[in-house]
């Protein structure tokens, strides 16, 4: 009967705990001002931003685990194990170490999806140095479309990744360049089965292939698994996962063609579907150079002032 002796003692040790917690709580309250707000505020929005970022990753089947081990624990430090209690406070500091390890890939995203939020005007941490991009337009929306449809009709496997915003230098650099403007042909003849270039990614930079035989991070989203993609489809979603841009997915078993985007994928598109997300890309593009030309005009008729 020990251990239910130092249960009742625990139960009544927290308990004293949150009546004095509440006391100092509202002591706290009557003297709070601006600033403690708007601490409360940047909490708030860290702990939402952690428990979306967890459940959209495999941390959430981590995080199920360490509170199974962490009821555990508690149970042992109840019970008096006290060589339980000896392992656990040895390994705790390298047990952060580990967690950190093993969640490099998610940590790093999570990062990468927080600094693309635009909380900051963009002219603080412009890149100078990004190159001038061209309009994606419409002819090149029917040269994707057209040579995406041709090679799932005849099975030719095919990875297009188109860029937005976010450079894919990076993704460049493992290709080998290529610098022509986008059509069906040169988009079939580089996929078309022996050829030099067929294996990896094409990235497409407005109106042009910049870039053949890319290598392309992979998604390790367990979802891919259950659909029974390969290699081609998580490297698809796993550019997307990692920038802004689209990526266009040919089947080489099935012919189906899919879609790449912000982590998500659609599969199965007709050649109307996939019409309309490259549109999205155009639309994008031509809101932003509006907005831009808005902007440049506006500080001219300032600096006339």
């Amino acid at each position: 009967m020990h251990w239910f002796v130092t249960l009742q003692q625990w139960f009544g040790t927290v308990g004293d705990s949150i009546v004095e917690y509440m006391k100092n709580s509202m002591v706290y309250i009557t003297t709070m001002n601006i600033y403690d707000v708007f601490e409360i505020l940047i909490i708030a929005f860290l702990v939402y931003y952690m428990l979306s970022w967890v459940k959209a990753t495999r941390a959430w089947l981590l995080l199920r685990g360490i509170i199974v081990i962490m009821v555990f624990l508690a149970l042992a430090f109840l019970m008096d194990m006290s060589t339980i209690k000896w392992l656990a406070q040895n390994v705790l500091s390298f047990a952060v170490m580990a967690f950190i390890v093993v969640m490099q890939p998610e940590l790093r995203r999570a990062l990468e999806n927080l600094g693309r939020h635009n909380f900051l005007p963009s002219s603080i941490f412009s890149d100078s140095t990004h190159r001038e991009q061209e309009l994606f337009s419409e002819k090149t929306i029917n040269e994707i479309t057209k040579a995406c449809v041709e090679m799932g009709k005849v099975r030719t496997g095919a990875l297009i990744v188109i860029e937005q915003k976010e450079s894919l230098v990076e993704y460049e650099r493992t290709g080998i360049q290529v610098d022509a403007i986008v059509s069906n042909q040169l988009l079939i003849n580089i996929f078309e089965h022996n050829t030099p270039l067929h294996d990896g990614a094409v990235i497409i930079r407005g109106n042009r292939v910049t870039y053949a035989t890319c290598y392309l991070p992979l998604s390790n989203n367990p979802e891919l698994k259950a659909m029974g993609v390969g290699t081609r489809h998580r490297a698809g979603v796993g550019i997307s996962e990692v920038a802004d841009s689209l990526t266009v997915i040919v089947s080489e078993q099935t012919g189906k063609i899919s879609v790449a985007y912000t982590g998500k994928i659609e599969t199965n598109l007709s050649s109307e579907q996939l019409r309309e997300r490259l549109q999205m890309i155009l639309n994008n593009k031509m809101s932003e150079e509006k907005t831009s030309g808005k902007k440049k005009r506006i500080g001219k008729r300032r600096e006339k002032q």
